[in-house]
């Protein structure tokens, strides 16, 4: 097996509105790779609870992460680019993600599973999520917001790639693929 292509994944990271889903969609057309919405792994539960305006529990969140690090590590497996919206605002969270590369040392940050944060005030946060509701697009609510700012941990050993997320998407876009290459 020594030369097959090995896949990588490249996860779009950071707080509810902060673009995940339009700029991890635009990132994966642009490297002509699928798009997963971490979102859409949630179980019933989980959208339930949140949809109540009830933070999720680790209980909640880490059987979640465990099946999108599946789905990572099967896409990586079979050579596959992919990449993946998902909030990983803590470190514990990200080294389930980066443990998908069956070759990770946990702490190492030395993975084919790479992170890409979009950094946005809450400011515009909130106006987005209130916008979003608005037009019954997600069912997490505004209120939520400030549990998932409080949780948001970055440790700038683990290289994560910060990128401002006011900018219009093409921007944002272009800064992602500058700094990939």
């Amino acid at each position: 097996m020594g030369s097959d292509p090995k896949g990588r994944a490249f996860v779009i990271m950071g707080v509810s509105g902060a673009g995940k889903s339009t700029i991890g969609a635009m990132l994966a057309k642009a490297l002509k790779c699928d798009f997963l919405d971490a979102d859409d792994y949630h179980s019933q539960a989980n959208k339930e609870k949140m949809r109540q305006g009830i933070p999720l529990s680790d209980e909640d969140r880490i059987p979640w992460l465990e099946t999108l690090q599946d789905t990572l590590r099967e896409n990586i497996i079979n050579g596959k680019t992919v990449i993946l919206g998902c909030s990983a605002l803590q470190k514990q969270y990200r080294e389930i993600l980066r443990a998908a590369d069956s070759n990770y040392e946990p702490g190492s940050y030395c993975s084919l599973v790479k992170f890409i944060l979009l950094n946005v005030q809450v400011e515009v946060l909130v106006a987005r999520l209130e916008k979003r509701a608005a037009e019954g697009k997600h069912f997490m609510p505004a209120t939520l917001l400030q549990s998932q700012l409080d949780m948001l941990q970055i440790d700038n050993s683990e290289g994560i790639l910060k990128i401002d997320a006011t900018q219009s998407p093409e921007a944002i876009l272009n800064h992602i693929q500058n700094a990939l290459i």
